[in-house]
């Protein structure tokens, strides 16, 4: 299924990857030292006078292509779904199924071949090699903080489409050691092989203040933040980031609650050492920030902080799955060209059925005031701490 295909479903503008272009007004950083010495992701370290040197790296192609696979989900309902019945002349229940299904926004691995998803590699190699040939921690701060989420979340979307079909990310695993996704060092900057995993903690989490950040990586999975539709730029980086806090805060897999213990995401875990030392205080202030009404009560309501399930399925529209032949669907009224499985008809229905509910409710367009900002398109201040 070629990318243009999609018209119809993801609403997006033609796709067109090409290398990621550095607009820069001062000289080329110092040449950064080899791989072989101590402490290698210490060269990232942002410099002191990192905000006085005028660069950018421009991500419209990458805006593009985000904007083309990447299908919104809309705002939690807070309200868990029971499991799907089995499709016709089957017991087996193909596709999404967990009571998370309808939150975060979803990446259609399963409506795009294997030709429209294979530049994604080239430009994460695009971004590898600038990061390369600039030193990266002399830009502004927050041109440093887009730069590595752009690359992290280019990777694991590279990584996804090249095994897909995939039911988990968790379960992708590479190169001869067949190291887990999250931790296998495939990407390379500057002579610095690292992972996913170690662009968030040991670059990212070590360097920024502000839990914020954490908002930023989508992890491929639908318990994770949410893929954002466009491309992070500093400009636009406050803005995307708290959406993306506030959706996921007051989502069922970001805060729920169990009798007098609060349930919280697998993902503060790996971050409570870098931005929530005093652990269940310093966390419950922080989604206090960004905590709507139902889980403001949450919060009131509850005394002790617990990790909740995790749903590690695939964030895309068929659950990792490809059902048999028969189960597809041609010639879709509302999506020309597309075939559709049973179970993918079936979510989007699910998805119309919430979107209903939300227009109802008055969330569909609604102009939300985030924490520490006037308006909606409000960025944060010049830089993220």
């Amino acid at each position: 299924m070629k990318l243009h295909s999609l018209a119809g479903l993801l609403s997006g503008s033609a796709l067109l990857f090409a290398a990621p272009v550095l607009h820069a007004q001062t000289e080329q950083g110092a040449a950064v030292a080899s791989n072989e010495e101590a402490g290698a992701f210490d060269r990232f370290v942002p410099r002191p006078d990192a905000s006085r040197a005028e660069m950018n790296i421009d991500y419209a192609f990458l805006d593009d292509a985000l904007s083309y696979m990447v299908l919104r989900m809309g705002p939690s309902t807070r309200q868990g779904l029971g499991r799907p019945n089995a499709s016709i002349g089957t017991r087996q229940v193909y596709g999404h199924d967990s009571r998370f299904r309808l939150e975060g926004n979803r990446v259609a691995f399963s409506l795009l071949d294997e030709e429209a998803f294979a530049p994604l590699a080239e430009y994460r190699r695009d971004l590898e090699r600038i990061g390369s040939e600039v030193d990266i921690a002399s830009l502004p701060r927050n041109e440093q903080l887009v730069y590595w989420i752009n690359l992290h979340n280019v990777a694991i979307i590279e990584q996804i489409a090249a095994h897909y079909p995939v039911v988990s990310p968790s379960r992708i695993k590479i190169g001869p050691d067949q190291t887990p996704l999250d931790e296998a060092r495939f990407i390379e900057v500057a002579g610095v092989k690292m992972s996913a995993k170690d662009i968030r903690t040991a670059i990212v989490f070590a360097n920024w203040d502000d839990p914020l950040v954490i908002y930023g990586f989508f992890r491929g999975d639908i318990g994770g933040p949410s893929i954002q539709r466009e491309a992070f730029t500093g400009t636009k980086l406050g803005a995307l980031l708290r959406e993306s806090a506030n959706e996921f805060v007051n989502s069922l897999r970001g805060v729920e609650s169990q009798g007098k213990t609060l349930l919280v995401s697998r993902i503060y875990e790996e971050a409570a050492p870098y931005f929530f030392p005093q652990n269940e205080q310093d966390l419950r202030n922080h989604l206090a920030k960004f905590a709507e009404e139902d889980v403001q009560a949450l919060l009131a309501k509850t005394s002790a902080i617990e990790t909740n399930e995790y749903e590690d399925t695939v964030a895309d529209l068929a659950g990792g799955e490809r059902e048999p032949e028969y189960n597809f669907v041609q010639n879709d009224d509302r999506f020309t060209g597309v075939r559709l499985t049973s179970s993918m008809r079936r979510m989007l229905a699910e998805r119309n059925t919430k979107y209903e509910k939300l227009r109802k409710e008055g969330r569909v367009g609604r102009v939300i005031v985030l924490p520490g900002s006037s308006d909606v398109e409000e960025s944060l201040p010049d830089e993220v701490d």
